[in-house]
Parts: structure tokens; C-alpha cells; sequence
């Protein structure tokens, strides 16, 4: 399998691999059984009931993690951009069927990784191997953490104060009052369960309170 510099670049950067070296986590490919993905903007990565057992890792563009409801509803649990992983927590709790479905939010680079040959230290005994596992449980510990704070804004009972406490919570990860999120309109709705419509109401309200300034996925904060 081959990657391109800046993919190797970003496979190396992300979580999984800290402190293993280049030459080392290139060598791991065949034991950890990568498969290289392309996948188109809309295009499903896993669906709910597929097989699990494989964590993703992106390596460019970005994938959204979510459920459809049978009345065609959508909700959006999480997104992953290049050199995070997903569906790890998953694959690491040994259940047979994925319980949520994995798109392409964009055109996207990504590595499938068997978790089973992760977990499990191969043959060659390798030190770095060690490395990986505990590189794992750190992503999954840091990944519930994340979930408990989206369950903070999901408790608020109405559309604007969901949307501040996202966006608060934006704000402090860029560690600025200005940023982009990973989410467009929809998605931005869907994530939080709310109406579209309802949100672009608020969102145009909190504009004219001079609360906020936005334009597609940037957002100003101009109040605390």
C-alpha cells in the first residue's frame, strides 16, 4: 500500500500513532491489515448493520457519523476530519453490527484498520505495537468525554440556547472567538436535533442582537 507524503504525513500526526516513528507505523500497514478507501461526497463508508470490527482512520476530507431514523429523519453524533479516527469505540466493544452509519461529508482519503490485529501484539513481538494499544485507549477515553459534552448541549431545552452552547463549545476548542465549524446548515440542525428552519431563525436573531457574526460555516462570537 502506498500513500503520498502529506497522507503519510497525517497518518504519522494522528492520535493512533503518536510517538511511533514514521518508518515504524509505515511497516505496521500489512500486520494492522489497512485498506485504503476513497470515498465520493454522500457515499456510505459503513452503514448501520454492516459488519464491525474496522476503525477508520482519515487521512484526507472528512466523514460524518450518524443515524438515519425510518421517518427519515437524520442525526448527526459526530464528525471526524483528517487524522482522526472513527468508529474505534465500536470495534474496540466486540458487537457484530455497527449501530450507526459512517458518510463521506466531502470527497475523502481513509485507512480501514482491522482492530483485532491492533489489539492483538503480532508476531514480530514489535515495541511499537504497545505503543498503538495504549495510543487507542487514550482516542476512545478522549472520544466520551467529547459525547458527555455534546450530551451537555443536547440537556438545554431550546434551539438558541443549543446553538450557543455548541458554539461556545467551538469557540473554546480554536481557542478564539472566531472559527469555522465542521458542519454546514443542515448537518448544524441535525447535530443538535433541531428544526433547520427553527435554527436559521435564531441564528438571524442573534445576528441582530449583535450576539453573533455568521456567514456559511464561520461564526464570530462578539459577546462574552
Amino acid at each position: 500500500m502506498t500513500l503520498s507524503e502529506p497522507q503519510t504525513e497525517i497518518l504519522t500526526a494522528s492520535a493512533l500513532f503518536s510517538g511511533i516513528k514514521k518508518e515504524d507505523a509505515l511497516s505496521m500497514m500489512h500486520c494492522l491489515g489497512a485498506e485504503r478507501k476513497r470515498a465520493f461526497k454522500g457515499e456510505y463508508i459503513f452503514m448501520e448493520g454492516d459488519p464491525a470490527g474496522r476503525i477508520g482512520l482519515v487521512l484526507t476530507g472528512s466523514v460524518r457519523i450518524l443515524r438515519d431514523s425510518l421517518d427519515g429523519s437524520r442525526s448527526i453524533l459526530s464528525v471526524a476530519g483528517p487524522g482522526s479516527l472513527f468508529a474505534e469505540a465500536i470495534a474496540c466493544a466486540g458487537v457484530q453490527e455497527m449501530p450507526v452509519s459512517v458518510e463521506a461529508q466531502e470527497d475523502t482519503d481513509l485507512l480501514l484498520l482491522n482492530v483485532s490485529k491492533i489489539l492483538t501484539t503480532c508476531s514480530n513481538s514489535c515495541c511499537f505495537h504497545q505503543s498503538l494499544i495504549r495510543n487507542l485507549l487514550m482516542v476512545v477515553a478522549k472520544k466520551n468525554l467529547l459525547m458527555n459534552r455534546k450530551l451537555r448541549i443536547l440537556a438545554h431545552k431550546t434551539t438558541r440556547e443549543k446553538l450557543l452552547a455548541y458554539l461556545e463549545e467551538q469557540a473554546g476548542a480554536s481557542r478564539s472567538r472566531s472559527f469555522y465549524i465542521p458542519l454546514d446548515r443542515q448537518a448544524l440542525a441535525d447535530y443538535l436535533g433541531v428544526e433547520r428552519s427553527a435554527m436559521s431563525a435564531e441564528l438571524g436573531k442573534l445576528q441582530r442582537e449583535g450576539i453573533l457574526s455568521t456567514r456559511k460555516n464561520y461564526f464570530e462570537l462578539h459577546h462574552g
